[in-house]
């Protein structure tokens, strides 16, 4: 049976500093591919297997996009996200199901809170309840479900791993990661995902953020319309004052993360990162993608320094900061 990377083939990624002690160290591997896609960096072994997870999304809308789905801008935005649930957000998820001619109960994925604060707590004032359309990988969701309807398929089992979108689906992934896929688990939100290296996702991730809407090659012009969609708007990715959405505002990265420590990041020049933490933490992983992407030049200090300001990386002691969690590089 596959499985992640052992224990004794991770590397410190990050730390966690209390008052000068280190209290908590992040391990796990990555991988930095320059602009050209050339191997710039490893940090243990990329070649190591991992399940991407919510990273998997912008090969996932490529493949709908490559199907025909009829997706652009914001609508694209939120097929790629892992959204945080707020009105906005919902609306335009709403959209995608209209153009489909479905309703939210075509919608396979678990009903859920949605994940941004302020919009639980009207939703609790509300007597509202968890749905489906708040979960966050419901634009994937919808995104899956148009493609089936405007490709005549029966939208009735869209996550089944023999769906025609999932078939579809699967061919592109392994087209876009230049390898036949390890295993095929099922995701948080019901849909497959698949276990590949972790150089095979840098890989797919490189070539999405490298394309051009003007390529002569069909699926290069979809990816670029992909990567503009979110950097256009960022709020459709994850949500306010959420890492992606923040990293895409402040220095025009595409970034996904994953669940379980997963975090892929291209920056404007190409450059891209993709790591893996082995305890599955995502509370290091943008800011490790982002000194990495420094480290080679790809981003200015000044400018790394002050998103990291904005992101949720102190720690506390008494209402006091009194440490942080940080790159361990």
């Amino acid at each position: 049976m596959p499985q992640t990377f052992a224990a004794a083939d991770a590397v410190e990624l990050a730390v966690v500093e209390r008052s000068g002690f280190v209290e908590s160290r992040h391990s796990g591997i990555a991988i930095v591919l320059a602009a050209d896609g050339s191997i710039a960096e490893k940090i243990g072994d990329p070649s190591s297997l991992i399940l991407p997870r919510s990273s998997l999304k912008p090969l996932q809308a490529l493949a709908c996009l490559s199907a025909g789905a009829p997706l652009e801008g914001e609508r694209l935005g939120l097929a790629t996200a892992s959204h945080s649930g707020t009105d906005r957000h919902v609306r335009v998820v709403r959209e995608i199901l209209a153009a489909a001619q479905l309703s939210e109960d075509a919608l396979a994925c678990p009903a859920a809170w949605p994940g941004d604060t302020a919009t639980r707590n009207e939703l609790i004032r509300e007597l509202g309840q968890p749905a489906p359309v708040r979960m966050n990988c419901s634009g994937k969701h919808a995104a899956m479900l148009l493609t089936s309807v405007v490709n005549g398929w029966d939208p009735e089992g869209y996550l089944s791993p023999e769906h025609p979108v999932q078939v579809l689906i699967r061919d592109v992934v392994e087209r876009l990661i230049g390898e036949k896929v390890s295993a095929t688990a099922i995701d948080g939100c019901g849909a497959p995902v698949y276990a590949m290296t972790l150089f095979g996702l840098a890989k797919a991730i490189h070539r999405i953020g490298t394309s051009s809407t003007t390529s002569p090659f069909a699926l290069h012009r979809s990816a670029g319309a992909l990567v503009e969609a979110v950097r256009t708007h960022p709020w459709t990715i994850q949500g306010p004052g959420s890492p992606d959405t923040i990293a895409v505002e402040r220095l025009g990265v595409f970034a996904k993360h994953g669940a379980e420590g997963v975090m892929v990041m291209v920056a404007p020049d190409g450059t891209t990162v993709a790591l893996k933490v082995l305890d599955g933490s995502l509370r290091a992983a943008t800011a490790v993608a982002l000194r990495l992407l420094e480290r080679h030049g790809a981003l200015a200090s000044p400018d790394v320094a002050d998103t990291l300001s904005k992101l949720t990386l102190s720690v506390t002691g008494g209402g006091k900061d009194v440490g942080a969690i940080r790159p361990a590089f």
